[in-house]
């Protein structure tokens, strides 16, 4: 069992940055490929970026070139660091945690083994 945990989300102007973190639960957390998702209003939960356990990263187009991800397996935390941001990024972002591998194409949510309760990120005009 494996318990995600994010932080960091809050309210920014569009163009600005914001960090969130996913906090892991348990030992194994270096075994499991990560990835963020994110749900907007009246949206359907979408892929964003992941990190594979072997480091290896995928992000959707739509985040490319403003989004970064990072691990720290000795702190069991997955950042998400977001540069640029838009009106359109505004979404719950949620963290999930998979043992399976995917390869370069947006990673399926219901693929997905743990997800955490997702933290708010609002951008404002």
């Amino acid at each position: 069992q494996v318990q995600l945990v994010e932080s960091g989300g809050g309210l920014v102007q569009a163009g600005g940055s914001l960090s969130v973190s996913c906090a892991a639960s348990g030992r194994t957390f270096s075994s499991y490929n990560m990835a963020w998702f994110r749900q907007g209003p009246g949206k359907e939960r979408e892929f964003v970026v992941a990190v594979r356990r072997s480091g290896s990263v995928y992000y959707a187009d739509s985040v490319k070139g403003r989004f970064t991800i990072s691990r720290d397996n000795a702190k069991n935390t997955v950042y998400l660091q977001m540069n640029s941001l838009k009106l359109e990024d505004t979404a719950v972002y949620y963290c999930a945690a998979t043992r399976v591998y995917y390869g370069d194409s947006d990673w399926p949510a219901g693929g997905m083994d743990y997800w955490g309760k997702g933290t708010l990120v609002t951008v404002s005009s």
